[in-house]
């Protein structure tokens, strides 16, 4: 079997390493996960999206080097293609890979707005109109795919969609975002998940670092 690990910077700020994480979680790769130190810049860089690009998460499997979630996620599906990273027909494939696209690609005054924050917890927090566009953005994409598939995951079974909204629904949590009934049950089903909580739980055991992300707003 190949050897395989994952570099990630934070369980509690990174949600692109989460993602990364899931991705591998979701194939059935057994994997170590390697974690960079807190100090070290580049990875400062990214957290604080000061960065122009994403070097972590980053995989290694069988001495090939791979990193971008969207290039994690279809390398994972070559490897594991039984694992149903992406759906099984050719039109859902075709939808999973373009909201998992708006996702890697878009955003930006949610990500800004909204840090993911895994210790932190801010009630009744105010959301700026950039912001909430994005947000509603994300619960129209929720709610027509989970119509569509019938859930519970939004193509019916996980898949990388999930896996590249999961970090959201922390946010979501994070931040007291109201959600609609059906938004709300899909992220507390993703929060829910073993993974998930194992995640979570780890990242908890974290020390706060970046004094950026800790702000009382």
């Amino acid at each position: 079997m190949a050897k395989a690990s994952l570099t990630i910077s934070s369980r509690n700020y990174s949600s692109w390493s989460l993602r990364g994480w899931l991705l591998c979680k979701f194939a059935g790769l057994k994997f170590e996960t390697v974690m960079l130190p807190p100090d070290d810049e580049a990875a400062r860089a990214e957290l604080l999206l000061l960065s122009p690009s994403f070097l972590t998460p980053c995989l290694t499997y069988d001495g090939i080097q791979v990193w971008d979630t969207l290039s994690i996620a279809e390398f994972l599906n070559e490897v594991a293609p039984k694992a149903g990273l992406l759906p099984a027909e050719r039109a859902d494939r075709a939808h999973c890979r373009s909201i998992c696209g708006e996702m890697h690609s878009g955003f930006a005054n949610l990500r800004a707005a909204l840090p993911m924050n895994l210790h932190a917890h801010h009630p009744s927090f105010r959301i700026w109109a950039g912001a909430q566009s994005d947000i509603d953005r994300v619960t129209t994409i929720w709610r027509e795919q989970l119509a569509r598939s019938g859930g519970p995951f939004l193509f019916g079974e996980p898949t990388m969609a999930d896996a590249m909204y999961a970090p959201v629904c922390t946010r979501f949590q994070t931040y007291d975002v109201a959600l609609d009934p059906v938004c709300e049950v899909y992220r507390d089903h993703i929060l829910a998940l073993p993974f998930m909580r194992e995640w979570i739980a780890e990242a908890l055991t974290e020390p706060a670092e970046l004094e950026e992300l800790e702000v009382e707003f």
